[in-house]
Formats: C-alpha cells, sequence, structure tokens
C-alpha cells in the first residue's frame, strides 16, 4: 500500500494546498495531510483550527486522512507506514529549500521518497502569507481559499462574518 504524507503548516490551507491534495489522490492509496505544529513558527491559526478546516474542506475526498504532528516527519511517516512525501512547489525558487529538506529526510530514513508536485498555474503565486495579508485588509480572498477558510480569516483578522 503506497500512503504519501503532504506535510505542511497551512496557515491557512489554500487552493493551491487542495490543488496538490486533488491531484496527490489519484496516484497513492492513502494520502495524510500531515499539520505541522511548529513552535518556531507563528501561525494564525491554532493546530486544531488548522487540522479542523482541512478536515472540512476535505471531507468529500476518499482517501484524505488529516493528522497534526510535532515531531520529526520522518517519525510521523513510519508511525503512519507511509512510504512518500508530497511537497508541494509553485516555482524554481522553491526548489533550493525543498531539495534540501528532501535529501536530509533521504539522510534519516533512506526507505522513505520525496516527490515534488507543482501546483497548477493558476496558484503558482499563491501562498498563506499571501492570503492572510489580503484578508487582513478587507480584501476579496474568494478565489483563493475555499468558503470556510475565508470565513474563518475574516472572524480571526477582521472579527466580521461574511
Amino acid at each position: 500500500m503506497k500512503i504519501a504524507v503532504y506535510p505542511g503548516s497551512f496557515d491557512p490551507i489554500t487552493n493551491g494546498h487542495l490543488n496538490i491534495i486533488e491531484r496527490a489522490i489519484n496516484i497513492f492509496d492513502e494520502l495524510i495531510v500531515a499539520v505541522a505544529i511548529d513552535t518556531n513558527k507563528s501561525t494564525l491559526f491554532s493546530a486544531q483550527e488548522r487540522t479542523d478546516m482541512i478536515k472540512e474542506v476535505t471531507k468529500n475526498i476518499e482517501k484524505v486522512r488529516v493528522q497534526s504532528f510535532s515531531d520529526l516527519l520522518i517519525d510521523f511517516m513510519k508511525r503512519n507506514n507511509a512510504n512518500i512525501i508530497i511537497r508541494g512547489m509553485r516555482a524554481i525558487s522553491d526548489f533550493e529549500h525543498e531539495s534540501q529538506l528532501a535529501l536530509m529526510n533521504k539522510k534519516l530514513a533512506p526507505e522513505i521518497e520525496t516527490i515534488f508536485m507543482v501546483t497548477c498555474s493558476k496558484y503558482s503565486y499563491l501562498n498563506s502569507s499571501i492570503v492572510k495579508e489580503i484578508a487582513g485588509l478587507d480584501g476579496c480572498v474568494s478565489q483563493l481559499v475555499p468558503e470556510i477558510v475565508e470565513e474563518n480569516l475574516r472572524k480571526k483578522l477582521l472579527n466580521k462574518s461574511i
């Protein structure tokens, strides 16, 4: 069984992330979206909020499981009998950092492979930081994130409903 893990902070999940998820499930038997609890990174949403939003937007996608983790990705992979890491890339500028992570993970666990997936071109500019900045200035993010994420951004950043 080919179990893949798509790790990230997903603060918040965007349509670019969903593009990777929807394409990855066509390749693997199961996909675990792994929400990183990174104590060194300041996030807008708590790990539970991020996990809940991802569960909501993927609830109708078969073969997707959502979990959070706070240890080494490799240890999380082993606990879940996963053997493939999915890393999304938007542009060539992502490659250097992503390849360093892939090489370190390969050093730690030679049996685990990393696969890079490039998001479709219409999301190549999109990242969570840009979404938070636009939403924080009361800009429209409806075409960048799922509706539940937009609602949560408005509540969190602007304290208002849609």
